[in-house]
């Protein structure tokens, strides 16, 4: 019994490391890539609040970007709980000014109903948006994202989407105010907004 218990705890250990050791690689490999880092840009998309664009954003406003997926097991939830954590901890004023945003890799699967119910478990104040391969390669590029489709024939899912696991705050003419790599907790992002707002 207890050697069961030992293995559970390692098989969990060997998780936590794997998730974090996943975005770790996945940063260092979207730095190497970009070269002198993203441009960023305007983000034009289709959205669970109709045609997004970060023109709409107020001066004062900026947006947490993410680029993920919602069929995600465990980076992009975790990454858009931090979002939520970080938001709880600014006051109210705060709060007003930042515009959480995901934008799916995954537009076969992610339709803006899934999208709504996805980032509805995260607040009313997150926005899902997507578009053609075209439109997402041409914003990945400018953002420094790497995404790519795994198949996997053996799973009830038929592929997954490996992809570079950033946040961007930008302001509302596409300028990378910061870019906070992915991690578990909020602090980072936190101090991210304490700087920009």
């Amino acid at each position: 019994m207890k050697r069961q218990g030992l293995w559970a705890g390692i098989a969990l250990i060997v998780l936590v490391l794997g998730v974090g050791g996943y975005g770790w690689f996945q940063q260092q490999f979207a730095t190497s890539v970009a070269g002198n880092g993203p441009t960023g840009g305007p983000i034009e998309l289709s959205s669970t609040r109709g045609e997004f664009s970060l023109a709409q954003l107020e001066e004062d406003q900026l947006a947490v970007v993410f680029f993920g997926y919602t069929y995600c097991p465990d980076v992009c939830p975790m990454s858009l709980a931090v979002v939520r954590q970080a938001l709880a901890e600014l006051d109210e004023a705060e709060r007003a000014r930042v515009v959480p945003l995901m934008i799916s890799v995954d537009p076969e699967r992610d339709t803006i109903e899934r999208l709504a119910e996805y980032t509805g478990f995260f607040g009313d104040a997150f926005i899902g948006a997507t578009g053609s391969e075209a439109e997402l390669e041409a914003l990945a590029e400018r953002y420094g994202v790497i995404w790519r489709r795994v198949e996997t024939p053996e799973s009830a899912m038929a592929y997954t989407v490996d992809h570079s696991s950033s946040l961007y705050l930008v302001d509302r003419e596409g300028t990378i105010l910061r870019r906070v790599l992915y991690s578990p907790a909020p602090h980072a992002l936190l101090s991210a907004l304490d700087e920009a707002l």
